[in-house]
Order: structure tokens, then sequence, then C-alpha cells
């Protein structure tokens, strides 16, 4: 079964787009990262986003360096992450998208990783510092262990380009509102309809917005718009704040998305 095209084609249904929440693997802890997870299947998420901990994280702001370093302080590893990956799969149906870097995977082996990433219930990896022109590799790996191949469009990526990365993408686009890192913003960029638009010319799958969503009008006005929002910081931050009291840590994630979904 196709997670991520079954859930799109749901939210289409209902009327609304896709809610795609983004937290770190292992922030602040295993268990703790576990009742996130699952509390935001519960709160209204429709696809889950997951941040694999990296030492070198380029495309992400101080929020989520910091999920990271407090992921991997605590052990966070490989092997946990798929301890990690198999209770949530255990606790939900929900789609569930790995955000990590290169390397990770390099290192570790294409192939393998793939396959153990999708045994334990991953549907989709969107690997951040491999664009579509360097990912033959990565691309293949994924198709032959069934894993989605999410990609990036940038507010800078020309046309001749965005029609590249839809022609490889699967799953679903990835629009990134602001140029820079992530982070929590207080405005939206106020040309998203014309990019999103600009995106569909070029492909039939869902396209999702995030980079800066931290507002439930910041949502609200991307449900114009687009098929997915993506929300991060917003939702890290949350964590990080509980991270002395980490058994309100789950509840207080699920009440910031019933916040945001508000409306």
């Amino acid at each position: 079964m196709d997670r991520i095209a079954t859930t799109f084609a749901r939210c289409k249904a209902e009327g609304r787009p896709a809610f795609v929440s983004y937290v770190c693997a292992g922030d602040p802890d295993l268990e703790t990262s576990e009742a996130v997870l699952l509390s935001l299947a519960r709160n209204g998420a429709d696809v889950l986003e997951v941040g694999v901990p990296f030492s070198d994280p380029l495309a992400d702001g101080l929020t989520n360096q910091l999920a990271s370093q407090r992921a991997l302080e605590a052990g966070m590893d490989g092997a946990r992450l798929l301890d990690l990956l198999r209770a949530v799969r255990a606790g939900t149906d929900l789609p569930i998208v790995l955000y990590c870097y290169y390397n990770l995977l390099f290192s570790a082996g294409l192939e393998d990783y793939c396959r153990r990433v999708r045994e334990a219930g991953a549907d989709g990896l969107l690997v951040l510092d491999c664009p579509p022109e360097e990912a033959t590799d990565l691309i293949a790996a994924s198709r032959k262990h069934g894993l989605a191949n999410v990609f990036i469009v940038a507010p800078t990526t020309p046309p001749a380009r965005v029609a590249l990365i839809a022609k490889h993408a699967t799953g679903f686009i990835y629009y990134v509102s602001r140029e820079g890192v992530t982070g929590e913003r207080s405005e939206l960029a106020a040309n998203l309809g014309a990019a999103v638009g600009e995106i569909r010319k070029h492909t039939s799958l869902p396209v999702c917005v995030g980079f800066g969503v931290s507002r439930a009008e910041h949502v609200r006005a991307i449900a114009k718009v687009a098929d997915g929002v993506v929300v991060g910081s917003a939702l890290v931050n949350v964590i990080a704040a509980h991270k002395d009291r980490r058994g309100e840590a789950a509840e207080a994630v699920g009440a910031k998305v019933r916040e945001l979904l508000a409306g």
C-alpha cells in the first residue's frame, strides 16, 4: 500500500491540505520521541516527517540543529532509529518520511539503509543534500525497496530545474517558502500561490509548503494554495521547552498541532 498517495487522496477528498509534521528522532530521548510522534498522529498530523540526527545539518536553523544535538547526546544512532520507526509504525498507519543527509545513507550503504528503514516502517526519504542530478544511486535503491523520493524546490529554482526535479520526485514535492534555513518566521512569503502554480505545471504530485510556518493563520493561508503544509520548528520548539519536563512533551506537542489546525 502506498501510504503517501492514499493520505493525500484522502485529504483532497476531505477538501483540506495534509498536515506534515516534523520532529527530530530521539529528541530529547528515545522514549519521549516515540510518545511525541504518536501524539502527533492522534492530534491531526497526516504525514510524520522524522528528522534523522546528524552532526552537520546544513539546511537547518538553530532550532533543529539543537534538536539534533540533544538527540545525539541522548544516544540516538542508526539502530535506535530503527527501533523508533518500528514502535511508531506499530502505533499508527500514517506515512513516515525520513528527513536526512546523504552521508548517513552512504556510510551505511544505500541498499542496506533503504532496506532497513523500509522494513522498520518508513515510506519515503527527503535527503537534503542530494539533488536529483546526483541521486541516480539513491533513486535506484529507494525504488527497489519501495521508498518515495521527496525533493525540494526553492524560491530561486528556475522553471527548467523545477521540471527536472518533478521528473525524478515521487511522493510529493516540498516547496521551501523562503530562502535560507529552517526556523519559525512571523510572515509567509507573498508569492506562494504563483510559486505553487509554477510547480504544478510540471507535475501531478502533491505540493507541500514548509519552512517558517509557525501560526494558525500561516496554515490557513497555505491551505488555499497547496496540497500540504509542513510545520517543523514550531513543534521542535515545544519539545525544547519541555526537555526538563519530558513527561509533558507529547501532550504539549499535540496541543500545538490542534492550535495550528484551528480554523
